[in-house]
């Protein structure tokens, strides 16, 4: 089998850019001549092995990131974008998305931006919304979307704020007990916490947290971290906001909760002693959910976004999903992306999740691109707290490629090494190509198809 190459200009740039050197001074202490730098940063030519261990010897630079980043994540949002009407007519070859996410990756993230506010305007003027003529005529983004796309781009990792989170759960390198510290920190801070029967999860008001006694203790626990961030890290959130550069005080705000939010994951479950506890556990999501007090969805959560540099874990992806199957939640350290619209490929294990509740369903799955994937789902209800309140219904997903899948316990006894075991998924049925699914709702964008009034077969048409 011949070894891909491995083409990283954008990484090997910005590594540059970050240590301040000229090309020359990088290209003396890596080793190699300028101009070879140069190719090598253009992408003409593939990095070497010895540019690989000169990063990592010299510089100290986690290799696996010149192969990971935004590209996969580039290319799937490019495609997804492509398979709209509008361009039903330009066929992109995948190797020319892979070219431009990897050459020019900031005219790729351009071209989405035009695609989104081009989406924006036609739902707004098809459903004569007169906010097409609201900020100064401009269609913008929504907040919502750009902090969801702000933290997709960061890989899920922050590392500023996981490393406070850290510091707070464990300030002698020994984890503290995350209730106890964090009332202790408000309480220095001269504010009161008490639980209370109350509908709102938590309400902070006149020195005084009130925490609902109608939520369970891992929800609690969260809510009270949450907080502390709020209070005791608000340089840092504000610092991490105005990197960020969101284009509206919504946006702004929306990922002030989401930082709070992380922060809050973080140190419910500390980055080292959460990381050693899921390895010793082989990632089992209930010991792990015990050992820290906290729920399914959070273990899963987290365990998806431990992508420190120099120390990451087995790359996860995690998804959540409402009854109608749309996405609340998406992230992905893997090869596999998330459809940026609409719901998941009906084939994957997730949808099948509510009719089993309480129950861990596994599935070997593999992608129209070839890859592998352990697949795990699990419904995750959340009660409201009283009879008359409504019950939240959810499902989780959390998998990792099938080359870590020894990590993880819910492999034991499934036959990895057979193709036949392994269901085909798809990330959206515009950009699948499929041939062949019988729960394909739309036909692919990029095959052409054969419509014959004498024959049918499961879909109305063949696809070429």
């Amino acid at each position: 089998m011949a070894t891909q190459k491995l083409y990283a200009g954008v990484k090997l740039r910005e590594t540059r850019a970050r240590l301040g050197l000229t090309q020359k001074v990088f290209a003396d202490r890596l080793g190699v001549s300028l101009p070879y730098l140069n190719q090598m940063e253009n992408n003409h030519r593939p990095v070497s092995a010895s540019v690989v261990l000169g990063l990592a010897g010299e510089f100290g630079l986690d290799v696996t990131e010149l192969s990971v980043g935004d590209a996969e994540r580039l290319v799937s949002d490019m495609r997804e974008a492509l398979a709209d009407p509008v361009f039903a007519d330009t066929t992109a070859p995948l190797a020319d998305l892979r070219l431009a996410a990897s050459n020019a990756p900031a005219l790729a993230r351009a071209f989405l931006e035009l695609h989104r506010a081009y989406r924006q305007g036609h739902e707004r003027l098809a459903s004569l919304d007169e906010a097409m003529g609201r900020e100064g005529g401009q269609s913008v983004s929504s907040p919502w979307e750009e902090v969801r796309d702000f933290f997709h781009y960061c890989d899920n990792y922050l590392d500023a704020v996981d490393r406070a989170a850290e510091r707070f759960s464990c300030p002698d390198g020994k984890r503290l007990d995350p209730i106890l510290r964090a009332t202790d920190a408000l309480g220095a801070r001269g504010v009161k916490v008490q639980f209370s029967d109350i509908e709102a999860l938590r309400h902070h008001e006149g020195g005084v947290l009130t925490l609902s006694t109608r939520a369970g203790a891992p929800t609690q626990a969260f809510q009270l971290l949450h907080q502390v961030a709020l209070i005791t890290q608000h340089d840092l959130l504000e610092a991490t906001l105005d990197l960020a550069r969101f284009q509206s005080d919504t946006a702004r705000a929306i990922a002030k909760i989401g930082l709070a939010n992380y922060f809050a994951g973080a140190a419910l479950l500390p980055y080292r002693a959460f990381q050693a506890a899921a390895q010793e556990t082989r990632h089992d999501l209930e010991r792990l959910a015990d050992r820290f007090g906290a729920s399914i969805e959070q273990i899963a959560h987290r365990l998806s976004t431990l992508q420190r540099p120099g120390a990451k874990g087995i790359p996860f992806f995690f998804v959540r999903v409402d009854q109608a199957g749309t996405i609340t939640k998406r992230h992905s350290a893997t090869r596999l992306q998330f459809a940026r619209f609409g719901g998941a490929c009906p084939l994957w294990n997730v949808h099948q999740a509510f009719e089993t509740p309480g129950r861990f369903l596994r599935q070997l799955a593999e992608t129209p691109d070839g890859v592998r994937y352990l697949c795990l789902a699990r419904d995750v209800s959340k009660s409201g707290g009283s009879f008359h309140a409504p019950v939240r219904r959810y499902a989780i997903g959390l998998g990792c490629e099938v080359s870590h899948a020894r990590g993880l316990v819910y492999a034991d006894d499934m036959e990895l090494a057979n193709p036949r075991a392994y269901q085909p998924i798809g990330i959206s049925c515009r950009i699948c190509e499929r041939r062949e699914c019988h729960q394909r709702s739309v036909p692919p964008l990029e095959r052409r198809l054969r419509v014959d009034p004498d024959n049918r077969g499961v879909l109305p048409y063949d696809i070429a």
